[in-house]
């Protein structure tokens, strides 16, 4: 989320302004079905690892390739104008309000502002992502969860390597409860598990997810254990089958993770750059350095008429 309380509106939406220190605030808190350090029993997914399937909703296209690729429906040409490569995000703040009419392409917003909520509004947003035109290289619909490090300061932390029922594979090692990479990757790895398991999203496996990072959320002052809590995030969605990506502003970036190396799981994903401040801004940002250096910028978001207005960088699947 982007948090009020330092300027900032709601959203995935960055103006890329003097943001807060990272560890200033305490924002996560762990989702009540996790296990937390008195024992209790964590939320385990069904044995297929499908989530339930609402009435009346059509699952996203299935992805293929590898989880950096981004395949949604066909250009009707070579050329399409600019206005046909924008879409919008919408989340917890559009609730009961008016949403964008004919995007191209729709972002929604799976949690209410915290990692361990659901967004209220969720199933009807996404019915209204259902009617996205298509016709670019993104998916019609994708999906964007908030992220965050909050270690030993939240009110939930991991203890060890067990999650959902089974035992991570941590590459970082054992987390015995300390503040440190190890128990970070666990956190993020959970926070994950809950986003595709507990928020009644159907076949959660078919989507793109966008990691949503701000400095609005909290972080730990070790950039590395930030990456690690990410990289949890990005290898749980792996491990279902999903695509993921990354959604920041340069700067912001840079202050919570840094460079990130070859070796990360999150060096090759897409990158949807924050912070344009008009339409031909954000087609211009679309030349901009991602945020990790194995990546590229696939889409970038500027706000105009009081709702995010996201630009595709990419046309259709032959531009991959």
């Amino acid at each position: 989320m982007v948090a009020t309380a330092v300027g900032f509106i709601p959203g995935p939406r960055l103006d890329d302004g003097a943001p807060p220190a990272p560890e200033s605030t305490v924002t996560e808190v762990s989702p009540p079905a996790s296990a937390a350090p008195g024992g209790a029993a964590q939320a385990e997914p069904p044995a297929s690892r499908q989530s339930p399937q609402p009435a009346n909703r059509q699952p996203a296209r299935q992805p293929s390739g590898s989880a950096s690729a981004l395949p949604g429906d066909e250009a009707t040409g070579d050329e399409t104008g600019d206005e046909a490569l924008l879409g919008n995000d919408v989340s917890w703040p559009q609730c009961n309000g008016d949403l964008p009419d004919d995007p191209a392409f729709a972002v929604v917003g799976v949690n209410n502002g915290l990692a361990n909520t659901t967004n209220p509004c969720l199933h009807q947003q996404l019915d209204w992502a259902d009617d996205s035109a298509g016709g670019t290289g993104q998916p019609r619909l994708a999906l964007y969860v908030n992220t965050a490090n909050p270690g030993l300061r939240g009110s939930w932390w991991p203890t060890n390597n067990e999650y959902g029922g089974e035992v991570v594979a941590n590459p970082y090692g054992t987390c015995q409860g300390q503040d440190d990479a190890a128990c970070a990757y666990m956190y993020g790895y959970a926070k994950a598990f809950d986003d595709a398991y507990l928020r009644t999203i159907s076949e959660p496996g078919t989507y793109l997810w966008w990691l949503d990072v701000e400095t609005g959320n909290s972080w730990s002052v070790d950039r590395n254990a930030n990456r690690a809590d990410l990289e949890g995030m990005a290898d749980f969605f792996h491990s279902i089958g999903a695509r993921v990506g990354i959604y920041s502003s340069a700067r912001q970036w840079g202050q919570i993770v840094g460079k990130v190396g070859s070796a990360s799981s999150l060096y090759s994903l897409p990158s949807w750059l924050a912070g344009a401040r008009t339409a031909d801004d954000a087609k211009s940002m679309c030349s901009a350095a991602p945020l990790t250096a194995g990546g590229r910028v696939v889409l970038t978001q500027f706000v105009a008429d009081g709702f995010d207005h996201d630009h595709s960088c990419i046309r259709n699947r032959r531009e991959h």
